[in-house]
């Protein structure tokens, strides 16, 4: 399919919905270019280290060699002389873009988990499996990289097992590692296949070589062994010791993929173009199709108790989630949508029950990367970008007005660095303006605010990369000069204690009307995660209900402004009781203040400790830096845990503060004489000691930790 074309539709069983997911440096934009010369939508193969790769087509992406927003495209693979259509989502390795991997994550159907042959899985390799798990989204996995020396297929299995608990299947072997490494064994064919040309077009199918005779066999058990209990007739077959074919084998093994039982493994090197058309037809073979995943639920939007579901079918009831907005700068706003039931015309109008809107949405438009062609429709199981849709945001439902639905959304994390940002001149304020709101608005883990102390701009983001990335994008795609202050953790503060029976309130009489608004609340800590958690336990009328929802409202302004340092507060519950109410001078904004004034006042009672945000950290060493390498983490607060050697290198795991860790990717290269290298995600937050909690604040007692 040439790339001016828009794409076929197909039978639904013939769709596949994939993501390729790994750590950063694994290939996977290297696999996703291989797929794409092979499958005959695209000529020549671009290359990341040349900058010209098709999926990488944003300018920062060319520059640094790294996928930075995930990139969607589709191509054809014929598969026993029927055509699937298979779409794909090419999604960033680094933990700073972590919000594109999740939320493609949501509305895909299956995914290639992508691991280094010589690195394994890595720290973002296991956050994306966690991610896949969540959504229960089945995996095959590649194992790429075996030309590389010290690739390692078996040890990168047993990791699989290790580090992510999951139940790897070979289903191929390599033959041979590093320079020797020239193709793989099919364990279920018990075949071999020898690539010889360059382009990796044509391979040669051979026996089973002589030395892997036994290990291939002793495979094959281990695989019957795994899946049997998912298919009665290979069940049987393996209790009366006859003969298990090629396709019952494959039909048990698709079954035990399809409920995430096991993971099928292959093994190959798309930079060295070998093994892509064998992993293609393993997408085919063991990845779902929008049928074989369960029907999307969602509620009624007037009645969170009352569940719906949508089956994949082009003539119900039409049902999408809009997964990802983004600005362009010849269509405007473009707003991703996965398609789970019914058929989208363009031209139509769909309800958005979240805003409780009616949107038309102008075009419908194929993605191919940056290019997009229109489409007339978009049926189920689609993924396709819809224009005209100006106050769909990620997360929210696109449905029938008739058949209302609200799919579930979905969770992002929340910023841990924060810097100031100003216009250069006052031509460029309002386009700053107009610039950040276009990009929070196209990711949900970039915050802007305006301090009301300083009065300055504050963006917020996942790391010192993403807000790099976001301040070049200003310029770049803005036409917006401005000036960013030194990077800031996003400190946060909570509760340890409780206080009961608080009281907040507002009496204000000046002639005419009063306000009046009085409330008794206890406090106490939520569940990590939960953010505040409001319980309404008044009875008999002393706070009329219309009044409740202000006091929650005092409640979510006070954590917003904290009581330590003024950072926004997590993790709150309160539970208002008691009150009373003034039956001319009571109001929403008496009881806002009433219920604000509550909770700091219980805040305050209730052990507040400030928190900071700290990263797990992986450095990989020759063994001659480790010494230095624990030294120069230990005087950064930092707590090393386990080490373990990965290759002829030495990897250690430690939990540091993110206020310690900035500029280490320097200092490191400096200690280790440029050949370590670092991997960094957020953990967790964590009380801050006394000392440094004095520094940050700036009194001279600090809250103990």
């Amino acid at each position: 399919m040439s790339s001016s074309e828009v794409p076929k539709q197909v039978p639904l069983e013939r769709l596949r919905n994939i993501g390729i997911m790994a750590h950063i440096d694994a290939g996977k934009t290297t696999l996703t270019e291989r797929i794409l010369f092979y499958t005959g939508l695209l000529h020549r193969m671009g290359e990341v280290h040349h900058g010209d790769a098709t999926m990488d087509f944003m300018e920062q992406e060319k520059e640094r060699g790294i996928t930075i927003t995930s990139a969607a495209t589709t191509c054809f693979w014929e598969r026993e002389d029927e055509e699937h259509r298979i779409n794909i989502i090419d999604t960033p390795g680094h933990v700073d873009f972590t919000v594109e991997v999740e939320r493609s994550l949501r509305v895909l159907d299956g995914a290639v988990a992508l691991y280094c042959g010589v690195g394994g899985v890595e720290p973002q390799s296991e956050t994306v499996w966690r991610q896949a798990d969540r959504y229960e989204v089945p995996r095959i996995a590649f194992v790429n990289k075996m030309d590389r020396a010290g690739a390692d297929f078996e040890g990168v299995v047993g990791m699989m097992e290790e580090r992510l608990e999951a139940n790897p299947v070979p289903i191929q072997w390599p033959i041979g590692a590093g320079d020797e490494f020239e193709g793989v064994v099919d364990v279920i064919r018990k075949k071999a296949y020898v690539w010889e040309d360059e382009l990796g077009v044509e391979w040669e199918e051979r026996p089973v070589p002589e030395h892997l005779e036994d290990r291939i066999q002793d495979l094959r058990h281990e695989l019957v062994d795994a899946v049997a209990d998912h298919d009665d007739e290979l069940m049987l077959a393996y209790l009366e010791d006859d003969p298990i074919s090629e396709e019952m084998l494959q039909r048990a093994l698709r079954k035990a993929t399809l409920e995430q039982y096991v993971t099928p493994v292959l093994a190959g090197s798309a930079l060295k173009n070998k093994g892509v058309q064998q992993l293609l037809d393993a997408v085919i073979d063991y990845l779902p199709s929008p049928p074989d995943r369960p029907a999307v639920q969602g509620m009624a939007p007037d009645d969170e108790e009352e569940v719906r579901t949508r089956q994949p079918d082009p003539d119900g009831p039409f049902a999408a989630l809009a997964f990802k907005v983004t600005a362009d700068k010849y269509a405007g706003k473009l707003t991703f949508l996965r398609v789970y039931s019914g058929t989208l015309e363009a031209g139509s109008y769909v309800h958005n029950p979240i805003t409780d809107e009616q949107e038309r949405v102008s075009r419908l438009v194929h993605i191919h990367a940056d290019k997009r062609e229109d489409l007339e429709e978009a049926r189920a199981g689609d993924i396709c970008a819809a224009i005209g849709l100006d106050h769909t945001k990620t997360g929210h439902t696109l449905c029938d007005p008739d058949h209302p639905i609200k799919l579930e959304s979905m969770d992002f994390p929340e910023p841990v660095i924060r810097v100031a940002i100003e216009p250069k001149s006052s031509d460029d304020r309002r386009r700053l303006s107009e610039a950040l709101q276009a990009l929070s608005d196209e990711d949900p883990t970039f915050q802007v605010h305006s301090d009301p102390e300083t009065n300055q701009t504050i963006i917020a983001g996942m790391g010192e990369l993403h807000l790099e990335v976001l301040v070049d994008r200003l310029e770049r795609e803005f036409n917006v000069d401005a000036k960013i202050g030194r990077p800031e953790v996003a400190y946060r503060e909570t509760i340890r204690g409780s206080a009961l029976d608080v009281e907040g309130e507002l009496i204000k009489q000046s002639g005419g009307r009063g306000q009046y608004g009085h409330c008794v609340i206890d406090l106490e800590p939520s569940e990590p995660g939960e953010g505040l958690v409001f319980e309404n336990k008044i009875t008999g009328g002393d706070i009329p209900k219309d009044f409740i929802p202000s006091v929650e409202d005092g409640c979510r302004q006070a954590m917003e402004e904290g009581v330590i340092a003024g950072y926004p507060m997590i993790d709150c519950k309160v539970t208002l009781h008691d009150g009373s109410h003034h039956d001319v001078d009571s109001s929403e904004v008496a009881y806002e203040v009433a219920g604000k004034r509550a909770f700091k006042a219980a805040a305050r009672l209730s052990d507040p400790v400030l928190l900071e945000p700290v990263m797990e950290v992986e450095v990989i060493t020759p063994e001659e830096y480790m010494g230095d390498v624990i030294s120069d983490l230990g005087s950064r607060r930092g707590q090393v845990g386990s080490m373990d050697q990965r290759g002829n290198d030495q990897v250690v795991h430690a939990r540091v503060p993110l206020s310690e860790m900035f500029g280490y990717s320097t200092d490191l290269r400096t200690i280790t004489s440029g050949r370590a290298d670092y991997t960094m995600q957020f953990g967790e937050y964590e009380p801050v000691d006394d000392e440094v909690a004095r520094e940050i604040i700036g009194e001279e007692e600090a809250v103990p930790a």
